[in-house]
């Protein structure tokens, strides 16, 4: 009975798996025949179905492109670099779509160590880094392993010397895994879909209007109160705005 259980789960698992695949063609297919918004609902229930990509996301930000709608086609080039921060395709539409936007926003100029950690240590996730992890912990263990047993003294120094450099890139890369995890939890961040949206000094529709944004920035949210998200902008500035008016990139 249970070999009969596991093997209709197979199957199923399979036969899903066909499905996914089968949509995400026609999906394409519809792209390439310049049917951006039948493409769009096609790659979209494959989201719906939990099945998300690099490449999925790239190809949707594509359609909505296609379609000038600059806040979806924004937010889904950020969500494809989340999954694969080194996709130049991804960061090379990504500029072109950013040029739609109405918002011009001077940022606040960054750190020594702020740019350290956006030009290089970003280029890997946290899930990558930690298989970075995982991987030095494996060789600096094999080669302590090789130390022990080896009888050579040029040979038990070399190993020796290789395993300390590799523990000591574990302690480094762990720690940077933390940080990036950490940070990736606190940093959460939104692209705006509304067309044109007020941001206030306070969460209430009373409360006065201290700038506008439009579709397709992209803010950091600090807060959430109701309805209302404490939200900053790349030069610094703070406001209050509508929940339903920004597109939380985050997925925790």
């Amino acid at each position: 009975m249970r070999k009969l259980v596991f093997l209709l789960l197979i199957i199923a698992h399979f036969t899903s798996a066909q499905s996914l695949d089968s949509l995400f063609v026609s999906a394409n297919e519809n792209y390439r025949n310049g049917e951006y918004e039948k493409a769009i609902k096609v790659y979209e229930e494959i989201i719906n179905q939990n099945a998300i990509s690099a490449e999925l996301y790239y190809n949707l930000g594509n359609a909505y492109y296609k379609l000038n709608k600059v806040g979806p086609s924004i937010f889904y080039y950020e969500k494809a670099l989340q999954l694969n921060p080194q996709n130049q395709d991804v960061k090379n539409n990504l500029v072109f779509a950013k040029r739609l936007a109405l918002d011009n926003i001077e940022a606040i100029p960054k750190t020594l160590l702020q740019k350290l950690n956006a030009n290089y240590l970003q280029q890997l996730t946290y899930n990558q880094w930690a298989i970075v992890v995982v991987l030095l912990a494996i060789v600096s263990s094999l080669m302590f392993l090789l130390f022990y047993f080896a009888e050579i003294p040029k040979k038990k120094r070399l190993y020796f010397t290789t395993s300390m450099i590799g523990f000591l890139l574990l302690i480094i890369t762990t720690f940077i895994t933390y940080k990036q995890y950490s940070q990736s939890k606190k940093n959460v961040q939104a692209i705006v879909f509304a067309t044109k949206t007020e941001v206030r000094n306070a969460p209430t529709f009373n409360s006065e209007e201290i700038f506008t944004l439009h579709e397709g920035t992209k803010v950091t949210v600090l807060d959430t109160i109701d309805n209302w998200k404490k939200i900053k902008i790349a030069d610094g500035k703070q406001g209050w705005i509508i929940a339903e008016e920004i597109k939380l990139l985050n997925t925790f």
